[in-house]
């Protein structure tokens, strides 16, 4: 296909669309794009986020832990 098709291929898209329609065909395939990715990336993003949050109740349930630990510990030093 040499640039003349292609100039010629356009031209005729443009007559029977119109710009307007034409516009609003890219900016509708561009959003679904934009959704598409989003949506591909939005799994990997959602099982991170899970994990953050289990590590983050891992974390705050062992430090709670070694508080009990310590009061326990402290009260015992105390009293002879």
């Amino acid at each position: 296909m040499s640039i003349t098709h292609i100039v010629l291929l356009l031209l005729v898209v443009v007559l029977i669309f119109g710009t307007k329609k034409l516009r609003n065909i890219g900016s509708d395939l561009g959003g679904a794009m934009r959704d598409f990715k989003k949506g591909m990336d939005g799994g990997d993003e959602e099982e991170q986020r899970r994990r953050d949050a289990e590590k983050l109740r891992a974390d705050n349930t062992a430090s709670s832990q070694e508080n009990v630990r310590r009061d326990s510990t402290e009260t015992h030093d105390r009293n002879p």
